[in-house]
């Protein structure tokens, strides 16, 4: 099964997107948009820069939990992981968002109550 992008309004009227792994995992998170066209533009920018190594930055959590972001090339961080237990968990999140995102269907669910 293959990736899909999941676009969400939130409760305050905002909107924000997932993309998912073929399990259904949650690899990629958005922040929140104000408008639907600008979240739509953060998945497209995710597509493009998901291919690019450099675009990926590797941190660390107060806890001590790797996690990683993808910023653009602006810089402007366009979606960050989940935290994970271990660096080599952490690598196998960025490969999947690479494999999964620039092929990834949107799925827009911002429309349901």
């Amino acid at each position: 099964m293959a990736g899909k992008f999941e676009l969400k309004k939130a409760t305050n009227g905002q909107f924000h997107f997932n993309l998912k792994a073929g399990n259904g995992e949650v690899i990629l998170s958005s922040g929140m948009y104000k408008v639907k066209a600008d979240a739509e533009n953060g998945i497209a920018s995710v597509q493009k820069n998901a291919a690019d190594e450099a675009r990926f930055e590797r941190k660390t959590s107060a806890k001590g939990e790797p996690y990683f972001v993808l910023s653009a090339a602006n810089g402007e961080v366009i979606g960050r992981s989940e935290m994970y237990a271990s660096a080599a968990s952490m690598e196998g999140g960025i490969a999947s968002v690479k494999k999964n995102a620039a092929d990834a269907k949107v799925v827009d669910l911002s429309e349901q109550a």
